[in-house]
């Protein structure tokens, strides 16, 4: 799978305009499922391309406040029916299965829900996660997204005595084995080394006042990436 993410991404930009990227700007988003795009840049790291570049754009347009969407929505992305047997020993390669076929150059369609199911398989109701099993590791970089969200952080002297005050509500979206997104409680500390404008939290006591949007991510091969989004 290593070999085929090299030598296929650039066919990305060839099943794009196929699906519907000549069209006018204002169609384009409703002519190919971004999350596809997103899905297959991000494990490539972001190759130079146009299809990954608006890829790009729109995984971080979902990280700008308001609302804090996930940046990665994989649930829109169809990659395999929507029914399963037994589960196959490995899924390596069927990313590209799922996104990419020579024939047609586009992205494999989930069966529609009304459709015959043999005795042998079994529906599965797939909402907000992957339609496919994603929980090998080909699919770690989708669970090394991190977004956090810093929704307040104030720091300053109080009082007569200059008592320092501290305020901060951060929360924490990750993804689950099979893609579905959800956020828990965090805090300043757990932060990235990577994230800016908080480096004298706790320190004496400096005036701050701070919102910001993080996440990060991990390719493919493990590279390390991050975007920081201050508001």
């Amino acid at each position: 799978m290593h070999y085929l993410i090299k030598k296929l991404l650039p066919s990305v930009a060839v099943a794009f305009t196929v699906t519907g990227l000549s069209l006018p700007m204002s169609a384009r988003a409703q002519t190919y499922p971004i999350d596809c795009a997103i899905l297959l840049c991000l494990s490539g790291g972001w190759p130079a391309s146009v299809p990954c570049a608006r890829a790009r754009a729109e995984f971080i347009r979902r990280i700008t406040p308001w609302p804090v969407e996930p940046p990665l929505q994989i649930w829109r992305c169809p990659m395999g029916a929507s029914y399963e047997g037994d589960r196959p020993p490995n899924n390596a390669g069927r990313i590209f299965e799922a996104l990419y076929r020579p024939d047609s150059h586009r992205p494999l369609q989930s069966l529609p829900r009304d459709k015959f199911v043999p005795a042998d398989q079994a529906l599965r109701l797939v909402q907000d996660r992957a339609d496919i099993d994603i929980s090998g590791p080909e699919f770690n970089f989708v669970r090394s997204i991190r977004v956090f969200d810093v929704r307040y952080a104030r720091q300053y002297e109080a009082g007569s005595e200059g008592d320092c005050e501290r305020y901060a509500t951060v929360v924490l979206g990750t993804y689950g084995t099979q893609g579905d997104f959800s956020w828990q409680r965090s805090s300043i500390t757990a932060l990235p080394e990577a994230h800016v404008g908080l480096e004298r939290w706790g320190q004496n006591c400096p005036g701050i006042y701070h919102r910001s949007v993080f996440v990060d991510w991990r390719d493919y091969d493990g590279n390390y990436d991050f975007e920081q989004v201050n508001y």
